[in-house]
């Protein structure tokens, strides 16, 4: 068994795509060695702004000898097929092999194919894995065809120590490589893994992304405790400028105290976003006036120049945020929202300005079906949710709408629940994200996602697929969270009605189908919402099934309180019960072409199972109604659970297809009866399992 090492050095390659590069760099490897008879064991892949490495260990030396037997014609078949047979097995007729079989004599090939050794199959392979491997955009360079996401500069491919030889325009494979581009620039040759990473790591290059980020934070947490300070840990740009460096060489840096009166969320989006910087915090969680930035190499003055010419470039940022932030207040945000009719929301939904006068009426009406919700607020704060998009700061950094009209609100006196409903009315962005609990904050919020779900219904631009560009999948899980976490009673097809009719004849599908499809829509996304704690999707489909429920804080419950039967003895053998019940009914009804309703002849009932069963679903019954009318779910599958031993006892006992034939109506109208009280509940044909 041997080791295969390939590494493909180029220029740059942007972090977001390094590590998936690296793995669809090794699967497209193996993929293609699996299909030439070769297994690979540990596979391990590297990325690095310059690299992607792939390891495979116990490769075999070559592949197994293969025997294969193909049956030919008929002896005696005309010359032709013979002959066509003859040539697709590369043999002759003296070397083909006569088989007497039940349906006569045939021809039979027996071809041997040797093995071949696995340096071969590499230099075969490589070349179209290299060509075949999938980019975001890629680029072509100097006079070459062959595109790549950067320009490559060499390969490195060793395969159990020896250099597999093979070409890919304009590079061919050896056995060297290089280090850091300014600390270690020269090629140097390496003869196995092992050797390799040593080599890289006096060349200053460190290899695992794993460990660049671990020395990133660590070096960065120290540098911050140094100062009385802490890290604001970013773990998606800890991710990204491990993907930058090579040799990463954290250094702190000093803010301007000129810039310390812009919002903190201003200072800490321009150093993220445009200069990759770690932001640290006080000890009371305020923003310092420090950074920290990673360097990717060594500097004999210990970081110095590298630190002053990065305060340098962030001083000039924040000099452009601190202009926006200046030109911005000169202005009051109801000011900035009379702009909103000038920007359009979709073409066929109408302008960001009407887009605001319907979530200003929905969020009103909202408000008072939600406690302590004060209407007037809630309209003041759609009224101006979006006048922020206007201001300069928004343009130069879209990510702090809604935080930024907060500021503004607050500056121009507005009331700190409508400033604070301005910032969180796009929440929550994602699963992470928290969701607004404010009153007037979850009315605004409900009312901007849910005008957007009703308005992109009516005109017919739902997600397909994976395709989502108005990010609907998105807000349906933001209502569903905002209602849940808050525990928030609306009926949906009341609030899609409302949103419906404040578009004022504007769409073109009827209210009956939005809210038809809609629904639907809700309920695929609670599902996907109540997996993630564990709830069944088919527990969800029972009670959605039922119809009539769009009250979600009610329909979790009801939920809930379904998979705690389910889950416990009774409820597995209640269902099973009522499968068997189910399954008999269709049957029996498509054979007699009816249906049995839930009513037996209490006269008819000869056995004593079938009597205790009657009183039992009659007595359960009366109980789920009055549990479900209080609300009190749990007891009414405790109800429910009563009956499975006098279901299980009637089935043991009880011959359902009596001779009789009014006997078997009246126990079929029974079982019927069994299924109509458990659906009284939960629509059990649709648990799966």
């Amino acid at each position: 068994m041997a080791e295969l090492l390939l590494e493909i050095f180029s220029e740059e390659i942007p972090a977001r795509m390094q590590n998936r590069a690296a793995e669809d760099l090794a699967g497209l490897i193996t993929t293609r060695l699996s299909a030439a008879g070769l297994e690979t064991g540990t596979v391990r892949t590297f990325a690095t702004p310059r690299r992607l490495t792939v390891v495979l260990n116990d490769l075999a030396i070559a592949t197994a000898d293969t025997s294969e037997e193909r049956r030919g014609p008929k002896v005696g078949a005309p010359e032709k097929a013979v002959e066509g047979f003859l040539r697709g097995s590369g043999i002759t007729l003296d070397q083909a092999i006569t088989r007497d079989t039940p349906k006569g004599a045939f021809y039979f090939a027996v071809i041997e194919r040797p093995g071949r050794p696995t340096a071969e199959l590499l230099a075969e392979i490589l070349p179209g894995v290299i060509d075949d491997l999938p980019w975001p955009k890629s680029m072509r360079w100097g006079s070459h065809t062959r595109r790549w996401v950067r320009p490559m500069q060499s390969i490195l491919c060793l395969f159990d120590g020896r250099v597999v030889p093979f070409t890919a325009d304009p590079v061919t494979s050896g056995n060297t490589t290089r280090g850091h581009r300014f600390m270690a620039p020269d090629s140097f040759a390496v003869t196995g893994f092992d050797d390799y990473r040593d080599k890289l790591r006096a060349a200053h290059v460190m290899l695992s992304a794993d460990d660049r980020k671990t020395a990133i934070q660590q070096a960065a947490e120290k540098l911050a405790s140094d100062a009385g300070l802490t890290l604001r840990l970013d773990a998606g740009l800890l991710d990204e400028v491990a993907g930058l460096v090579e040799c990463p060489v954290p250094l702190m840096g000093r803010i301007d105290d000129a810039f310390m009166d812009v919002p903190p969320e201003v200072l800490v989006t321009s150093m993220r976003s445009h200069q990759k910087y770690f932001s640290v915090e006080t000890e009371d969680g305020q923003l310092a006036p420090r950074f920290i930035l990673v360097a990717n190499r060594e500097t004999a003055d210990g970081g110095a120049t590298v630190t002053s010419g990065n305060e340098r470039v962030l001083r000039a940022r924040l000099s452009d945020a601190k202009f926006f932030w200046d030109q911005d207040r000169a202005s009051t945000l109801e000011a900035k929202a009379s702009g909103l009719d000038s920007i359009v929301f979709h073409a066929d939904l109408g302008t960001v300005q009407q887009k605001v006068d319907r979530m200003a009426g929905l969020a009103e009406w909202l408000a008072g079906h939600l406690p302590d919700c004060d209407p007037a607020m809630a309209r003041r704060a759609a009224a101006l949710c979006k006048g922020d998009l206007v201001s300069g700061m928004v343009g130069e950094f879209p990510e702090l709408q809604g935080i930024m009209g907060r500021y503004y609100a607050l500056q121009d006196g507005e009331p700190a629940a409508v400033a604070d409903a301005i910032a969180e009315h796009y929440s929550p962005a994602g699963p992470a994200d928290a969701c607004p609990s404010a009153p007037v904050s979850a009315a605004l919020a409900l009312a901007d996602k849910i005008d957007t779900l009703v308005g992109f219904w009516g005109i017919g631009q739902t997600p397909t697929g994976s395709k989502d560009p108005y990010a609907l999948r998105r807000a349906a899980l933001g209502v569903i969270r905002i209602l849940l976490e808050n525990g928030l009673r609306l009926r949906l097809s009341e609030v899609f009605a409302k949103s419906f009719d404040l578009y004022q004849g504007r769409l073109p599908a009827s209210l009956a189908d939005i809210d038809r499809d809609l629904m639907a829509f809700f309920a695929d996304r609670l599902k996907v919402h109540l997996r993630g704690e564990g709830v069944a999707h088919d527990h969800v489909a029972a009670i959605f099934a039922l119809g009539g429920e769009d009250d979600l804080v009610r329909l979790t419950r009801r939920v809930a309180a379904l998979s705690g039967l389910l889950t416990s003895d009774d409820g597995t053998n209640l269902l099973a019960a009522y499968r068997r019940a189910n399954n008999i009914l269709r049957i029996e009804e498509k054979k007699d072409a009816t249906s049995f309703g839930p009513d037996p002849d209490k006269a008819l009932l000869a056995q004593d199972e079938e009597q205790q069963l009657s009183d039992a679903l009659s007595d359960v019954a009366a109980q789920c109604r009055a549990a479900l009318d209080n609300e009190d779910y749990g007891q009414a599958m405790t109800a429910m659970a009563m009956l499975r031993k006098p279901v299980d006892r009637f089935f043991e006992v009880v011959t359902v297809n009596a001779e009789e034939a009014d006997v078997r109506i009246n126990r079929l109208k029974l079982l019927s009866q069994i299924r109509s009280v458990m659906e009284s509940v939960a629509l059990f044909s649709e648990i799966e399992g």
